[in-house]
């Protein structure tokens, strides 16, 4: 969470309801500077939370601040603001170009300085030779970057993005996601909503988990993964005797009683290895420490098995739900 001085979104108990339909319920938290990722399935309230952030729509209860002002205070924020929905609408027989020229017009920048902030916005997003050619005539992956162009044209300090990556090839995925690191260099807020977890968690600062309307979990990874009392880390150990080396640590107990192992599964192929679950973690490595002094079994690497965002997902949200 933000430290409150730097926070460029600020929400306290906030609550939208449809009517009997939950939107998000009792939503608090602070988002500064650098790249906040939500993550959740569809009608956990993702889409829900960005708009009202971006003032589209107003909370049931709660309070909002963003860039210091009420949502409601358009005139304000908008300049400030920069939002792409995943929804696309464009005029008819347009080309990119003309169109991030006409709003960057429409937000009263005079023709010469929008011709000028036209240029360097295609070329920030890698659109400049295709910019005069017709909208209906791109792609998806195209239709995301001129979109992004007309946002970044003029420079807003917070920007709020539905699936950028959605429709992207891998190499313009990557670039985006580099674009996006620097943007939040530059200071600007980012706030990200994506199914695209490995690319998410690359380039994300800060974890939001939203799951029917409620948060189920926020932080950086680590701090999200080390908030999941109730699940039992696993790991992954490749070593001579897996065998071996489960029915020792499923026997065993820890100082405290407990077992040094809640759960054990044994590879063979491609190379000898143990994927274990343990809630005494300090306990069971101190034992496999003395196992391997004592010449019970020989250990080649331990690594972690669920410190990523796809395992966080699955703890927090479950694997049964679509994202």
């Amino acid at each position: 969470m933000s430290n409150g001085l730097d926070a460029m979104v600020r929400l306290e108990a906030v609550s939208r309801f449809y009517g009997d339909v939950l939107g998000v319920n009792r939503i608090s938290l602070e988002i500064g500077p650098g790249i906040t990722s939500l993550i959740g399935p569809n009608g956990s309230g993702k889409s829900t939370l960005m708009n009202l952030i971006a003032g589209l729509i107003q909370p049931t209860s709660g309070s909002i601040r963003v860039l210091g002002v009420a949502p409601r205070d358009s005139e304000t924020l908008f300049p400030q603001l920069g939002f792409c929905t995943q929804y696309e609408a464009f005029p008819a027989g347009a080309n990119g170009y003309g169109w991030v020229r006409q709003n960057l017009l429409l937000h009263g920048y005079s023709r010469a300085d929008s011709e000028a902030m036209t240029e360097a916005a295609l070329a920030r997003v890698g659109m400049t030779a295709l910019a005069r050619r017709k909208l209906d005539g791109y792609s998806k992956g195209m239709r995301q970057r001129i979109r992004l162009a007309q946002i970044l044209a003029y420079h807003p300090r917070l920007l709020i993005l539905d699936e950028p990556l959605n429709g992207l090839d891998p190499l313009a995925r990557a670039e985006m996601a580099a674009l996006f690191r620097s943007l939040a260099g530059e200071g600007k807020t980012l706030i990200i909503s994506s199914h695209i977890l490995h690319e998410v968690e690359a380039m994300t600062d800060r974890i939001i988990l939203l799951r029917h309307g409620y948060m189920a979990g926020e932080g950086g990874m680590a701090t999200v993964r080390d908030s999941i009392a109730e699940q039992a880390p696993q790991w992954l150990i490749r070593c001579s005797r897996p065998a071996r080396l489960a029915a020792m640590g499923l026997e065993g107990l820890s100082p405290e009683g407990r077992p040094l192992l809640q759960q054990a599964q044994i590879f063979a192929r491609p190379e000898p290895a143990l994927l274990l679950r343990t809630q005494a973690p300090a306990a069971f490595f101190q034992a496999l420490n003395q196992w391997i002094a004592q010449g019970e079994i020989e250990v080649e690497t331990i690594t972690p098995a669920d410190d990523d965002l796809n395992a966080v997902y699955r703890y927090l949200i479950g694997s049964e739900e679509a994202i």
